[in-house]
């Protein structure tokens, strides 16, 4: 596995995405790589990290606004080419076929829950792993 993942996390509430950077901490897993954050607050900032290249995985706030990690995480699977696995956080479990309609390759939700939410990252980043 590589030594290093990008993870970029979306949401427009500073306090979720520190959240998800405390829940992770350096590693998600003792056999996940050592994680860097990139974080957006726009959907427009998103897609120009996408664009750069070099994500490894995207952790999409579905609360956010203007516009919802749903709907995003729907758009770039349709429009990124080869876009990275996406781990949507979800307001209630019952939100959970919203998250399979966004495409999204696995849900948690908010708050998050530290163990469920690193169990979830580090499978993530392991089927990316995988993948490559």
């Amino acid at each position: 596995m590589q030594a290093t993942a990008t993870v970029l996390v979306y949401s427009d509430d500073a306090g979720t995405r520190e959240q998800v950077r405390l829940a992770t901490g350096r590693r998600p897993a003792q056999d996940a790589p050592v994680v860097e954050f990139v974080e957006c607050a726009t959907p427009a900032a998103v897609l120009g990290e996408l664009d750069r290249g070099g994500i490894d995985v995207c952790v999409l706030d579905g609360e956010a606004v203007p516009m919802g990690g749903m709907g995003l995480c729907r758009q770039l699977k349709d429009e990124v080419f080869d876009c990275p696995p996406v781990l949507l956080l979800i307001g209630r479990p019952q939100d959970a076929w919203l998250a399979t309609w966004s495409r999204a390759d696995a849900a948690v939700t908010l708050p998050v829950e530290p163990v469920e939410f690193a169990a979830a990252l580090a499978s993530l980043l392991r089927r990316k792993a995988l993948a490559a």
